[in-house]
This record gives structure tokens, C-alpha cells and sequence, in this order.
């Protein structure tokens, strides 16, 4: 009879509480927080604007064609050529600039000033007794610059002017006898493009490549030879003509705070 009556009650109780439409309404839903989620945390924005110096150094080749205007009195028209040669060899330096920049977008103006010791030759197909050689000593870069930034990595293109200072021999052929020289600055213009990397606050390095366009100029050449004519006596006149392609590796050091901190 007892276990009679706890089997109803259990019963009753189970269909009361199904029955019932507030029993699962009354409970209180359980939020879990995951603790182990990472907080949030600063994104650094690297800065490009500011005055910044640096050191270059690398390599460059050059290509010449020399023409005959005037030799010994006697006026060539057209010039006559005397053939072409390549020039190569080291340029080291350095440079100064400072740079702007909004959002991605970054825009520069920069000096440079490098040593160089491009040299190269050919036998002059006007005289093949005269061996004609070119030498630039020093290449300047006066430049503007845009570029794009993401975060610590820069690309740019510049472009502006360009000045060279050269040295023009005209040698005894098969010997290292001077018989003429020619020397002078030539203005011309540049084109440019390179990639520049922050590897520590304030410091950068990247690699650049330019294109320098020299024009035609006359060159006027005395005798160092007074086997051939008197010392510092006119010999000829020469157009000369060049292109210089550099690629350099460039070292900057950035003045002011390199990084912003963003969220």
C-alpha cells in the first residue's frame, strides 16, 4: 500500500512540473565569460616624416660616345664620331633629406653627394693612334620624391637634377703617355626609384637605383704632350655625350620619435 502511494506521488509531481510553463521561464540564464581571451593591445604606426642623414655606397656604369668638332684647326661638319665606350666602377657618399608624410602617402626632397671612380676607354676610330677615356670622379642628385609607406616599409620614386664632374684624357694608344685633357661639370637630370625598411627606432636601410641623363656638350682639349704640341695649345673640340645608371645600398638615420601608438 505504501509503495503504492510514493509511486502515485512521484507521479503527480512529474506531470505538475511539466504542466507548469514557468518552471523553465523562472531560471536564470548562465553567462560564461572566457578568460582567456588577450586583452587589446597597442599596433604601432611607423613614422616616416622628419630631417634624416645617411651614408650610400655601391656601384655604377656609364656609357660615352665622344664626336669630333674641330681638331687642329681644321672644323669637322657633322662631327665626326670617335666611337663609344662603357664606364664602370664604385661610388660611395652620402645624403640629407626630409620627408612628409600623411596616411600612406609620403613626399621627400633630398641631396646627395657621392665619390665615384667610373673609368673605361676605346681607340678613337677618327685616329687610331689616340686612345680616348672617360673618367667621373663625383655624381650630385638634387631630387623630390613620393612614395607609399606600410608601416616600417617605404617605396618611393624621385626624379630632379643631376651634376657629374669628369675628366676627359686622350692617351698615347698602347701606351699611358697624356697627349690631351679636358675636364669639367655637366648638369643634366635623374630618375629613380628605391625601397627603404626601418629595422630599429630611428634607423633604416634600403637599396636605390638612378638614372642619370648627361647631354651632348663640347669639350675643349689642350696638349699635355709638346712632342705632338705646344703645352696648353687648343688640340680639338669634342661632343660628348653620356648616361649613368647607379644602384646603391643607403644607411639613414631619421631625427625625432619613429613610432605613433594606435589602437
Amino acid at each position: 500500500m505504501t509503495k503504492r502511494v510514493l509511486i502515485g506521488a512521484a507521479g503527480l509531481l512529474a506531470a505538475g512540473l511539466v504542466a507548469s510553463p514557468s518552471f523553465g521561464a523562472d531560471q536564470t540564464e548562465r553567462v560564461y565569460y572566457n578568460y582567456s581571451r588577450p586583452k587589446p593591445v597597442f599596433e604601432p604606426n611607423y613614422d616616416w616624416s622628419g630631417f634624416y642623414v645617411g651614408v650610400n655606397v655601391g656601384g655604377g656604369k656609364a656609357h660615352a660616345c665622344w664626336d669630333d668638332a674641330f681638331s687642329f684647326g681644321v672644323l669637322n661638319s657633322p662631327a665626326i664620331s670617335e666611337g663609344c665606350h662603357s664606364t664602370s666602377g664604385a661610388i660611395a657618399g652620402g645624403q640629407a633629406g626630409y620627408r612628409w608624410q600623411s596616411a600612406f602617402a609620403v613626399l621627400g626632397v633630398e641631396a646627395q653627394g657621392d665619390w665615384a671612380n667610373l673609368r673605361g676607354s676605346n681607340i678613337s676610330q677618327l685616329d687610331p693612334t689616340l686612345t680616348n677615356r672617360t673618367i667621373t670622379d663625383a655624381i650630385g642628385l638634387f631630387t623630390g620624391q613620393a612614395g607609399a609607406a606600410w608601416q616600417n616599409v617605404l617605396w618611393y620614386i624621385k626624379g630632379g637634377a643631376a651634376i657629374t664632374n669628369d675628366k676627359y684624357d686622350g692617351l698615347i694608344t698602347g701606351t699611358s703617355v697624356l697627349n690631351d685633357r679636358a675636364s669639367g661639370t655637366r648638369w643634366g637630370g635623374t630618375i629613380g626609384t628605391g625601397i627603404e625598411i626601418g629595422f630599429a627606432p630611428n634607423w633604416s636601410v634600403g637599396i636605390e637605383y638612378d638614372h642619370l641623363f648627361i647631354p651632348s656638350r663640347s669639350i675643349s682639349f689642350t696638349s699635355l704632350n709638346a712632342a705632338v704640341a705646344p703645352i696648353g695649345m687648343q688640340t680639338r673640340v669634342d661632343n660628348v655625350r653620356e648616361g649613368v645608371d647607379m644602384a646603391t645600398v643607403r644607411v639613414n638615420y631619421r631625427f625625432g620619435g619613429p613610432i605613433v601608438a594606435k589602437y
